[in-house]
C-alpha cells in the first residue's frame, strides 16, 4: 500500500453536503484540503457501474489535473427490496431538467417503488449506505476504502439534519434516522478509540486514516 506523504490535498468533489462531512473527519488530521471548485475544474463524467469505478474517475482527474493527490467519494443507498437501487444512481435519481437535485423527490420516488413492491414492513425495507473512498495519485496509482452502514428505509421522511436520503434512513440500533441526528453523533468515529464510527463516510474514512495517517 502506497502511504500518503505530505499535508497537501485535494478533495475532488463539488458537492457541498459532502465537502462539509470530509472537512470535519479530515481537520483534526491537519491535512491542508482544498476542493476541485476551488481549483476550478469541471466535474467529471460519473458513468461507473460501480462505486469505485466513479471515485476513481474523480480523484484521478483532480490529481492529474493539480499534480496532487486527491481523495473523492462515491457514495450511494443501496435498497434490497430495489434489486440494489438507486445504488451508483444515488443522485442521478435527484436530478431534475434543470440541472439541480431535489431530494425529496428522490426520497418519495424510493418510497413509491417500496410501496409498489408492498414492502410496507421493517424488515422488507431493509438497506444500507455505502461510502467508496478514493485516494489517487497523478501518475494514475490509487488506494481504496469502502464503508457501509445497514439500516432500515422509513416513510415519512424525519429530520432536516444531513443531506441527500438521510431523512429516510434509520440505521441499525437507533431510533433516529441520520436526519434527526447531529453530524456529532452521525460521524462517530474518533482516533484511538479503535471503532469504525457510525455513518458509512466515517467508517470508510477511519480506513483511510489509519492505512494513510497512521492514526490508531
Amino acid at each position: 500500500m502506497r502511504r500518503l506523504e505530505g499535508k497537501r490535498i485535494v478533495v475532488a468533489s463539488h458537492n457541498k453536503g459532502k465537502l462539509a462531512e470530509i472537512a470535519e473527519l479530515i481537520g483534526p488530521f491537519g491535512l491542508e484540503a482544498k476542493s476541485a471548485a476551488e481549483y476550478g475544474l469541471a466535474e467529471p463524467p460519473e458513468d461507473g457501474t460501480t462505486f469505485e469505478e466513479n471515485a476513481y474517475t474523480k480523484a484521478f482527474t483532480a490529481a492529474k489535473a493539480t499534480g496532487l493527490p486527491a481523495l473523492s467519494d462515491d457514495s450511494g443507498l443501496v435498497v434490497d427490496a430495489l434489486g440494489g437501487a438507486p445504488g451508483v444512481y444515488t443522485a442521478d435519481w435527484a436530478a431534475k431538467d434543470d440541472g439541480t437535485r431535489d431530494f425529496q423527490m428522490a426520497m418519495r420516488k424510493v418510497e413509491d417503488l417500496l410501496q409498489e413492491k408492498g414492502a410496507t414492513t421493517p424488515e422488507e425495507r431493509t438497506g444500507r449506505f455505502v461510502a467508496v473512498l478514493c485516494l489517487a495519485w497523478p501518475d494514475g496509482h490509487a488506494e481504496y476504502f469502502r464503508g457501509e452502514v445497514e439500516g432500515t428505509l422509513v416513510w415519512p421522511a424525519r429530520g432536516d439534519r444531513g443531506f441527500g436520503y438521510d431523512p429516510v434512513f434509520k440505521p441499525d440500533g437507533y431510533e433516529e434516522t441520520f436526519g434527526e441526528m447531529p453530524a456529532s453523533q452521525k460521524h462517530s468515529w474518533e482516533a484511538g478509540r479503535g471503532d469504525l464510527g457510525l455513518s458509512h463516510r466515517a467508517r470508510a474514512f477511519a480506513l483511510f486514516a489509519r492505512a494513510m495517517l497512521g492514526a490508531a
